[in-house]
């Protein structure tokens, strides 16, 4: 097996911003993808809103994970929040979205987080499967909710 998980550099943005947009394709959501390079490189790698992973096989980009820390009230300790988690489809079946989310597990202890989670669209079955097989459950008792766009900008300044 030849994987290699990295943490991302500035100079990564392009093909962050590749990744970022192939999952939107796969999700079906390419239409409300509007990042640009700048402002990935304002987030990621200025204000540091975010980090992210890369992972090489055999020295090639094949997939990423953009994570962020959030917050557990009733743990009274912080976790990782996963956004996106993408392999390339060139590069799946090898192990590699089973790495990245080993790694953010790792992260996690290492950091003394106590989880890491994320939301997979429910007609994703091949994700839910794979999320399963790894011991990770459906939190099915919670609906997300997002204030966004004309909704959120209505309570402006």
């Amino acid at each position: 097996m030849s994987i290699h998980i990295r943490p991302a550099t500035a100079a990564d943005v392009p093909l962050i911003l590749s990744f970022i947009r192939q999952l939107a394709e796969y999700e079906k959501l390419s239409h409300e993808c509007v990042a640009t390079e700048e402002q990935l490189h304002a987030t990621l790698f200025e204000t540091k809103f975010a980090e992210v992973l890369i992972a090489e096989w055999q020295g090639a980009p094949a997939g990423f994970a953009l994570f962020f820390p959030n917050y557990s009230t009733f743990l009274a300790r912080p976790g990782i929040y996963l956004e996106d988690l993408f392999v390339a489809p060139a590069f799946r079946n090898q192990g590699i979205g089973k790495a990245l989310l080993l790694h953010l597990a790792r992260l996690a202890n290492q950091r003394n987080y106590g989880r890491v989670e994320w939301s997979v669209l429910d007609w994703n079955e091949p994700a839910i499967g794979f999320y399963r097989s790894l011991g990770a459950v459906p939190m099915s008792e919670w609906t997300v909710f997002r204030l966004t766009g004309s909704a959120l900008e209505r309570y402006g300044a």
